[in-house]
């Protein structure tokens, strides 16, 4: 069955990695480098998505050798994103301070819960692809992703959780699928977390059906002895490593895909100098093993932009999803 909504295939196109960055940026990047350590803010709890991004990066980054300072990872919650943007757009033109993004950044002012969006802030690179995955407690009943809906369809009060806000990624991601399975999308009962980590213990806990959340989140709690068994994943074929055992969508019937990008960015109005260094800083890690590793454990798919195409692509965004919030009735005023 194919999905109501314009949403049924809300995709990033992965752009190969320049091997190099142009030499007008080259020449720009020898113009700065960081005097100090970097901030770099996860607008979330640990345990999710842009908490892995953030972490991962830093950690190949110095362990390659590519920086002289550090990347400090530090955590700023609330509001899907909200509050980490709210204190970054107060520091205008600091080039020491950078966040991991993806698509909340579009979604959450969109539905009207964020004053601040990307056009706020300096686009840096989009950095790689990761897709939706659904999970349940290794004991539940629910065996197969058909199994959940079944049961949503003959009770809608069961209830998804995810780590974003209303109307966010992982929102949007479930009503999506859902659409696509014959459900009405609007009557998802969606229970919203302040990130994955927080999604997942109550999943745990028994508070909710499942969790909807990223793939290369989930990753790591998931293989033998685990507590959580996953059963679809929003990819258009199937992920390898540990998730390599889950099926798709498509495979259960669902003609659906959800991808999930992912990049950083940087304050309002930072020099030009300094986002043509963390563009090479950026491209140079992930042509490096160290990132290669990461990435195939975590699930991940290189889709690099820089700073220019990055923009452009996120203007694109923003008029996708903003159909599809028209949709749902949760595009803000």
């Amino acid at each position: 069955m194919t999905a109501k909504f314009p949403f049924s295939r809300i995709s990033a196109i992965v752009l190969p990695l320049a091997a190099v960055v142009g030499l007008s940026t080259a020449a720009q990047a020898d113009d700065w480098s960081p005097t100090r350590n970097i901030e770099f803010i996860a607008p979330a709890n640990p345990g999710g998505g842009w908490d892995t991004l953030v972490r991962t990066t830093s950690r190949v980054i110095q362990e390659e050798g590519l920086a002289e300072r550090s990347f400090g990872a530090i955590n700023v919650p609330g509001g899907g994103g909200a509050v980490a943007w709210a204190q970054i757009a107060r520091d205008a033109g600091n080039p020491h301070k950078l966040f991991a993004t993806s698509p909340p950044i579009i979604l959450v002012p969109l539905a009207g819960t964020s004053r601040y969006d990307h056009n706020d802030f300096t686009p840096i690179a989009r950095l790689i692809t990761d897709y939706s995955i659904v999970l349940v407690p290794a004991d539940s009943e629910y065996e197969s992703l058909n199994d959940l809906i079944d049961a949503i369809r003959s009770n809608p009060g069961l209830s998804v959780g995810g780590g974003s806000a209303p109307g966010s990624m992982d929102h949007i991601s479930m009503a999506g699928m859902a659409s696509a399975a014959g459900l009405n999308a609007s009557d998802i009962n969606y229970v919203p977390f302040s990130g994955g980590g927080e999604a997942m213990t109550n999943l745990m806990g028994g508070h909710i059906e499942a969790v909807i959340t990223g793939a290369g989140e989930a990753s790591g709690q998931l293989g033998e002895g685990s507590d959580v068994r996953a059963i679809g994943v929003s990819a258009p074929e199937r992920i390898g490593g540990v998730l390599a055992e889950v099926p798709t969508y498509q495979e259960q019937g669902i003609d659906y895909t959800f991808d999930i990008w992912r990049g950083v960015m940087g304050t309002p109005d930072m020099p030009a100098e300094a986002v043509a260094y963390y563009e090479d800083l950026f491209a140079q890690m992930l042509e490096t093993e160290g990132w290669q590793q990461a990435r195939d454990q975590l699930g991940w798919i290189d889709a690099y932009q820089n700073s220019e195409e990055f923009g452009a692509f996120l203007d694109e965004q923003k008029e996708q999803f903003s159909d599809v919030l028209s949709e749902l009735g949760l595009l803000g005023g």
